[in-house]
């Protein structure tokens, strides 16, 4: 894995519908906080990694060259990574490896995406291809088709996948309203939830992310800077990234082979043999309620078509076995470019203690994940208090 890497500091901007401010005072507000957080200046900076999913989506290509001043950019040597809703986890592993690689001592991380200044369905809708996969209709289609290849295969009853599904979505959206950056802030019942409108069978309204404004940077830094810099990095112990097949019906998704082999490698160079067991939080991707079941399983935090049981029984729940999204995730906040990135940040904030409200008594080891492609890639990132 070459040098060993911490994250030093992390930012997030107050995410949901930020017509208060322009794209770069967005992305500004995110590097300003991780900066803070992390005790440098600028010019501390040796290199940056930036990335929205993708850059059309606002309607900019190439959109880092217009956001260099907020990036800080300037006159460093910079990349850029865009892999739809796993670009956070392509980011943070860009940068990882820039930095293990022994290219640069601190290279700053950055996703963004201001959803509400263009036309996210519309472009997403475009990544498909064209004669047969764009006319599913977007992604609660896409990810219903899953929930029910899902069921299906493994003879899951419906009304228990329902029943797990809603105690995931007022688990999520309860740590939400204690999160201060988090998009939506409600409290809700089982009642509520099971009761509200289909979206797309079987995902109801509050089974579905929103669409959010928002950005998140974190800075990484090589073992000997961190040291003298930070007084509790977080160290970056396994990373995991898989892909497969660009056509939905080529590959199982039920049975989820990138997830499943993403978050092997990262366990493995992690030294974990028990994930449940062995990561005090999880900060899983869940746009949607019913794919959260589906990771429980292939990242290996519960036997194959036993997440449901698992999460009636309150495993999952913010105090219990393992802390699962105790930020809210993805059903909470979504700004796709920097999603991934949140679940790395917060899962940083865990290990740090910093997480206020929402924090996990003792989290030591915490995992991070996002999903994207056209529901291809999968990424992890498992960070710990300890070196």
């Amino acid at each position: 894995m070459g040098r060993a890497v911490a994250v030093i500091g992390t930012g997030q901007t107050k995410h949901g519908r930020r017509d208060d401010v322009c794209y770069p005072d967005l992305i500004r507000e995110a590097v300003k906080a991780a900066m803070k957080d992390a005790r440098i200046a600028p010019q501390d900076i040796d290199a940056v990694v930036y990335g929205s999913m993708p850059s059309m989506m606002e309607g900019v290509a190439f959109n880092h060259l217009y956001f260099s001043e907020a990036l800080r950019s300037l006159g460093k040597p910079m990349l850029r990574s865009e892999t739809c809703g796993s670009t956070g986890q392509s980011l943070a592993h860009t940068g990882y490896y820039w930095v293990a690689g022994g290219m640069a001592e601190t290279v700053l991380v950055v996703g963004s995406e201001k959803q509400h200044e263009g036309d996210a369905q519309a472009t997403m809708s475009t990544i498909p291809e064209p004669f047969l996969h764009r006319t599913i209709g977007g992604a609660p289609a896409a990810f219903s088709m899953q929930a029910r290849e899902y069921m299906g295969h493994y003879k899951i009853d419906e009304d228990k996948a329902r029943e797990a599904a809603a105690i995931i979505s007022i688990d999520c959206h309860e740590g939400g309203y204690l999160n201060p950056y988090a998009h939506i802030k409600v409290r809700l019942s089982k009642k509520e939830v099971k009761e509200a409108r289909v979206i797309t069978y079987p995902v109801r309204l509050w089974d579905v992310c929103p669409s959010s404004d928002g950005a998140c940077a974190v800075i990484m830094a090589a073992e000997e800077r961190a040291k003298k810099i930070c007084d509790r990095p977080a160290w970056i112990k396994g990373i995991g990234f898989r892909g497969e097949e660009y056509f939905m019906g080529d590959s199982s998704k039920a049975v989820w082979r990138s997830a499943i082999e993403a978050s092997q490698e990262a366990y493995k160079q992690a030294g974990i043999k028990n994930p449940r067991k062995e990561i005090d939080v999880a900060e899983i991707y869940n746009p949607f309620t019913y794919q959260e079941l589906m990771f429980l399983e292939c990242l290996g935090f519960c036997p194959p078509g036993e997440a449901a049981d698992h999460v009636i029984k309150g495993v999952f729940s913010p105090r219990g076995e393992l802390a699962c999204n105790p930020s809210g995730g993805v059903l909470c906040t979504n700004p796709i470019g920097a999603t991934g990135l949140i679940r790395l940040a917060e899962a940083v904030l865990q290990v740090t203690g910093k997480a206020g409200p929402h924090q996990v008594d003792g989290a030591r080891i915490a995992f991070s994940h996002a999903m994207g492609g056209a529901q291809q890639f999968n990424a992890v990132t498992i960070v710990s208090s300890e070196l």
